[in-house]
């Protein structure tokens, strides 16, 4: 593939702004995959290359929201490895089974995350009753991390909405802690591709600097705006990606119409 210095800029340019994204709502996969996809490169490299990119801009917006005192390391910590082992399992299980079988079933996970967010009671940034402790929540995040490590898009929404819902946490504390899940569901995933000699190293390195940018400018506007901006958003992402989801021809869910 020749690699122009156009192609590199639009695609650095692609990266920045789904790095915003990214940090305020999850979902940047949505334009950075396709993109890759776009100017040629194959599927298997490109969502390789996304997991390079993308695992600096989580880690970067994570330290954001570190530094700024919204990530719990201590209470978070076991669910974290819960994630990463989750995400490793996914990423094995991939190479042996068909992943149109969840590709059935995101769509539909995504319209209930998408109604959660637009019908529940106005959400404020204050902690909430937790619905489940850390063994459960560790439970539900190594769900996600297998579906991050087995498929991927939405995961960083999914880890926003577990937070909410069941973890109690208000909407930039979510944010925050989901920011820790996800990077260790990306590195996890990002280990299993370097090992299968995957990864676009330059172009991936490259698309991570703007990324970094954009992740950057994305948790600075959630810890400002908060819920006011954060909210509408997930709702705006999570018919994104159920629009791209189905969009795709061997959509399992297409069949049955």
């Amino acid at each position: 593939m020749d690699l122009t210095f156009e192609l590199l800029a639009l695609l650095m340019t692609v990266a920045l702004v789904a790095g915003t994204i990214d940090a305020m709502a999850g979902g940047g996969g949505l334009l950075t995959i396709p993109a890759l996809m776009a100017i040629g490169v194959p599927p298997v490299s490109a969502l390789a290359t996304n997991k390079l990119q993308s695992s600096i801009g989580t880690a970067s917006s994570f330290l954001a929201f570190w530094k700024a005192g919204h990530v719990d390391l201590r209470r978070f910590a076991v669910p974290a490895a819960s994630a990463f082992a989750g995400s490793v399992a996914g990423a094995v299980t991939v190479q042996h089974i068909d992943p149109s079988i969840l590709a059935g079933l995101v769509p539909v996970l995504l319209i209930l995350m998408g109604l959660y967010f637009l019908l529940a009671p106005p959400m404020s940034d204050v902690d909430r009753h937790a619905r489940l402790g850390r063994a459960g929540l560790s439970l539900a995040v190594a769900g996600v991390g297998f579906y991050d490590g087995f498929f991927g898009p939405g995961a960083g929404s999914f880890l926003i909405t577990v937070m909410v819902a069941l973890g109690g946490l208000g909407l930039v504390r979510a944010i925050a802690n989901a920011k820790f899940l996800n990077l260790a569901t990306n590195v996890a995933g990002l280990l299993a591709m370097i090992g299968g000699g995957k990864v676009m190293w330059v172009l991936g390195l490259s698309m991570a600097a703007a990324n970094i940018v954009g992740n950057q400018l994305g948790a600075r506007l959630a810890i400002r705006f908060g819920g006011r901006g954060v909210r509408p958003l997930l709702v705006i992402m999570s018919v994104a990606l159920t629009v791209k989801l189905l969009a795709d021809p061997a959509n399992p869910l297409r069949m049955l119409f």
